[in-house]
């Protein structure tokens, strides 16, 4: 392993290629995401709903029901 300037070489290219191997995994995941959604929308289904309840179910119930009540005292607040 080659140091230059006190950085061990080979370590730091080897950190830097995971990355971009991740990266370009990275992409092609998000390709096919978006690709899922172009296929549900073809099929009649509001992608921006979609995407509304994927991030609704990621968080854990109570955040969800916290987020979900102030969201109500906003809209009454706001008379909608």
């Amino acid at each position: 392993m080659a140091d230059v300037g006190g950085i061990a070489a080979d370590r730091l290219r080897s950190f830097i290629e995971r990355v971009e191997r991740l990266e370009e995994e990275k992409a092609a995941l998000a390709a096919d995401i978006r690709e899922v959604y172009s296929e549900a929308k073809g099929a009649g289904f509001d992608v921006k709903i979609m995407r509304q309840l994927i991030r609704l179910r990621k968080l854990d119930h109570a955040d969800r029901q916290e987020q979900e009540e102030i969201l109500e005292v906003y809209k009454r607040a706001l008379d909608m």
